[in-house]
């Protein structure tokens, strides 16, 4: 065992690079990512993800709105396209900037739908072969080592959680690159172009997922914190201070002049907000779900998954009681046969982890279900700036690559010093047991709702003048994601612009200043809401037919549109109830295609 593989300037003279293993571990990697995603692999345009289908429209959006911005010579931060006439602040919201831009030629060509199911693929295969090849080259000697170290973290339960439509979250192939770039900042001659390329990273980790760049940063912090603390460690640490000291400076400036306007923008600029729009104590880590399974593996399909979940796109620990202890014997063998240079490593893997396990169980304790009244240290930071727009659960997607990282020490161990035959099969049989239990499957998928001819045809261009406003019904939220899937559509097929009220987004109006999903409820949309999900009508009195037609003075909208099929992301829609709720407040509609239609007076 080398004194410090973590902290590696290079690979090894001697390493044999075993081309062969590294196109096994990408094939591999190509495999699972079409194996998790293959439900919409079948015809993306009709198909969608069934627990998380807002998300994956906002993102499709997010895709169309890049490559538009980019082409037209509009903000790709700030837009009036949705939550007129307000307008979004994108820089507070995920904006995936670069991958808009970079996929926007994708985008034009076959659609935001499988523009969206490439990235989120890619994003799978592409975080297991970076964290390969930061383990084969810098970490480990052996590829087997590196293999299931890399694939057990890109494919952890929280990977493939968030596979459900979140491209930031999934674009963990940023983490291993970061962390190269900070680690080659200690070679000498590296202050100046290691600092350029780390601030590159650091300003393209900013705008596709500015959280995980955040959690990064705070893992990097915590972990060179208790390694550079190791009285083993001194010597070196002195040396590289002041190299690092430099090439992180040069990382600054680059990154802070790309990210100059950004940041105003998120912190200073218009409709922005403070904290998030999620309670935190719902989107805390159950301390049971450590130990259990999640519902999209082979447990799960067994039936031994659990949903201590918040949402199933937030599993973000579930490793089952196997794999933590085995995690725990792969840190005592680790342990037993380091020097004491490598201990500070593993010090500082173990500090991390359990750090951020902590953290990610939220302000108060919650064990399998129940909430508890003691206060944990979330609780007391919840209050700091940038801190309180960070939900708690997701802190626990720092535990994964550590447990990966012991994962492919020990192998690297084992392998460098095997042990007795029976002990040996032990520790495959232990493998096994935890590893096997989380092999992922297939996230589930349905059918959704075509995008109305109204749309596809260009007809809407007759009753909508350039850069005019209109709604569908109801209006657009992350429960009725219809009106931004249409606007993608007419974005990505250069149909021209149309412009809708509400949207769903991250904007001001929450509880003590804070954020809040979607725009504040007027009273034409609470209607709309109301009918749609009851299936009742509402009373109309004369005073809400007044509201709602001033609502929609406010919008400026032109033109009010009910497609024969709307898309629930959560619940269905009654578009029958719809129909008649908007008939009472507007008058009767025309039929225009296959959607009904209501014109609105300028």
């Amino acid at each position: 065992m080398p004194s410090s593989p973590f902290l590696a300037t290079g690979p090894s003279t001697t390493r044999v690079r075993d081309r062969r293993a590294d196109l096994l571990v990408t094939l591999a990697a190509l495999a699972l990512a079409f194996w998790v995603t293959s439900g919409m692999w079948r015809d993306p345009n009709s198909r969608a993800i069934t627990v998380n289908s807002s998300d994956q429209a906002l993102f499709e959006w997010l895709l169309a709105f890049g490559g538009h911005a980019l082409t037209h010579g509009e903000n790709p931060l700030y837009t009036t396209l949705i939550n007129v006439p307000d307008g979004v602040n994108l820089a507070v919201n995920t904006s995936i900037t670069v991958y808009a831009a970079v996929f926007a030629p994708l985008t034009y060509l076959i659609g935001p739908p499988a523009t969206f199911l490439v990235i989120l693929t890619l994003n799978l295969a592409a975080t297991a072969v970076a964290w390969y090849w930061l383990l084969s080259r810098y970490l480990v000697r052996s590829r087997l080592a590196a293999g299931v170290g890399a694939l057990f973290i890109a494919f952890c339960p929280a990977m493939v959680s968030h596979a459900n439509a979140h491209l930031n979250w999934t674009a963990g192939w940023l983490v291993p690159l970061l962390i190269w770039g900070v680690f080659r900042l200690r070679r000498p001659g590296r202050a100046v172009t290691g600092g350029i390329v780390l601030g590159l990273l650091v300003a393209a980790a900013f705008s596709i997922a500015a959280e995980g760049l955040f959690f990064t940063a705070l893992a990097l912090g915590v972990f060179l914190a208790v390694w550079a603390l190791h009285p083993a460690r001194w010597p070196e640490v002195r040396a590289a201070l002041p190299r690092m000291a430099a090439g992180l400076g040069v990382t600054a400036l680059v990154a802070g002049a790309l990210l100059a306007y950004p940041l105003w923008l998120h912190f200073l600029g218009p409709q922005r907000f403070h904290g998030t729009g999620f309670d935190p104590l719902i989107h805390s880590e159950d301390i049971a779900a450590y130990g259990s399974y999640p519902r999209r593996s082979l447990a799960g399909w067994a039936g031994w998954g659990t949903s201590l979940a918040p949402n199933p796109t937030e599993e973000n620990s579930f490793f089952g009681v196997p794999l933590l202890v085995l995690g725990l014997a792969c840190f005592a063998l680790l342990w037993w046969r380091a020097d004491r240079a490598f201990r500070a490593t593993l010090a500082a893997l173990g500090v991390t982890a359990v750090v951020f396990a902590v953290l990610s169980w939220g302000p108060t304790v919650k064990w399998n279900g129940r909430r508890f009244d003691q206060t944990l240290p979330f609780g007391v930071l919840d209050n700091l700036p940038v801190i309180n727009a960070a939900l708690p659960s997701r802190l626990a997607l720092v535990v994964a690559p550590v447990i990966g990282l012991l994962l492919a020490y020990a192998i690297d161990s084992l392998r460098a010093r095997p042990p007795r035959r029976a002990i040996g099969v032990a520790w495959a049989l232990g493998f096994v047991a935890a590893l096997l239990p989380l092999v992922p499957t297939p996230l589930l998928t349905s059918v959704r709702e075509p995008i109305p001819r109204f749309i596809t045809s260009g007809a809407w261009q007759r009753y909508v003048p350039p850069d005019g406003v209109l709604t569908p019904l109801p209006l657009t939220v992350d429960v009725y994601p219809d009106g931004q899937r249409w606007q993608a559509y007419a974005l990505a097929h250069r149909q021209g612009e149309f412009r809708i009220p509400a949207g769903f987004f991250l904007g001001p109006g929450g509880p003590e200043g804070r954020g809040r999903i979607g725009p504040v409820p007027r009273t034409f949309d609470s209607l709309m809401d109301q009918a749609g999900r009851t299936g009742l009508v509402p009373i109309i009195t004369d005073g809400s037919i007044r509201e709602s037609r001033a609502d929609l003075r406010h919008w400026g909208v032109r033109a009010v549109v009910l497609p024969d099929r709307v898309h629930g992301a959560k619940y269905d829609v009654d578009e029958d109830a719809l129909r008649r709720t908007a008939t009472a407040l507007l008058g009767e509609p025309e039929r225009v295609e296959d959607v009904w239609l209501w014109r609105v007076p300028d």
